[in-house]
């Protein structure tokens, strides 16, 4: 499924993949259930942030995705991190992913993408959290 929605997200209109990186596998984080199977794309987009963000929610409505309650186990989560350098804080985005320095498994795959987007002292301060690199 990741597979296949990376390459969905590189067919979205005004958009243009330039990066995908390995996937992997990670425990929830404030909640219970199965593992998670996290990984990051690198894009180019003509459009908005939020152009972007509605073509992300409608591959997840598309994958059937449900949110019942923060942080529950759902079929599809597609995160916009970065959009450039654009901040963007809004009541429907916040650009920067406002989590995304706090956890491995957002770090480890952008720095496979965008290295330059990713500060080492932030990759070394979540070395303790398991983050286990699939088979490509």
């Amino acid at each position: 499924m990741v597979r296949r929605s990376m390459d969905a997200i590189g067919q979205l209109a005004q958009v243009e993949l330039t990066g995908r990186s390995s996937l992997y596998r990670t425990a929830p984080v404030d909640s219970s259930g199965p593992d998670y199977i996290n990984a990051v794309v690198g894009l180019r987009s003509t459009g908005t942030a939020y152009d972007l963000l509605e073509g992300l929610q409608r591959l997840e409505r598309d994958a059937l995705r449900e949110r019942p309650y923060r942080n529950a186990p759902r079929t599809l989560d597609l995160d916009l991190l970065l959009f450039g350098d654009a901040m963007i804080h809004s009541a429907t985005l916040e650009v920067p992913h406002p989590r995304m320095g706090t956890r491995a498994f957002v770090l480890v795959p952008l720095a496979q993408v965008a290295p330059q987007r990713v500060d080492p002292a932030a990759l070394r301060a979540v070395a303790d959290q398991p983050c286990e690199r699939l088979p490509d």
